[in-house]
């Protein structure tokens, strides 16, 4: 077994699609979401949603936005966390690569779910969403079993 391991110990084959991918994707979510979150905040519209009477409010908006910001905070940070853990060879990061995998594929779901609520007129899964569920959801199918049973994985991330 240890032959196995030293032969599939290291930054390499597969994992290099995985790093490639760890280490774009926070720069990927913020440039894609700093220009959709900031305006909200700073040209009024996150006021003219929130405030009763006015023509968009709906009480769910308040918590739908901020927790879109908060749960992309944590994710943007899980994410350059992962990077560290990645470069280090950290026991950990199969694991917190999993969990993220996942929370971010369901996070994408019960967002668009919730959107639907609020907005029952728009369509639930339009393009941008589908697109998330695709990217999201790919990574889960694919890298997630990856993480599971590889045996560069295992032999890689033992610090």
């Amino acid at each position: 077994m240890s032959d196995v391991r030293g032969q599939y110990e290291g930054l390499g084959g597969w994992l290099i699609l995985v790093g490639i991918g760890i280490v774009v994707t926070p720069i990927r979510t913020a440039a894609e979401l700093l220009p959709i979150y900031v305006p909200i905040f700073t040209d009024g519209t996150f006021q003219y949603v929130t405030t009763p009477g006015t023509e968009a409010y709906h009480p769910l908006w308040a918590v739908i936005i901020l927790s879109e910001v908060c749960i992309n905070a944590l994710l943007f940070l899980g994410g350059v966390y992962l990077i560290y853990l990645f470069f280090r060879k950290r026991e950990f990061f199969p694991r917190l690569f999993i969990y993220l995998a996942v929370f971010g594929f369901v996070f994408v779901f019960v967002d668009a779910m919730s959107i639907k609520i609020v907005l029952p007129s728009e369509p639930i899964f339009d393009t941008p969403t589908i697109t998330e569920l695709a990217k999201s959801g790919a990574t889960v199918f694919i890298w997630v079993p990856y993480m599971l049973v590889s045996e560069r994985v295992k032999a890689t991330f033992t610090r």
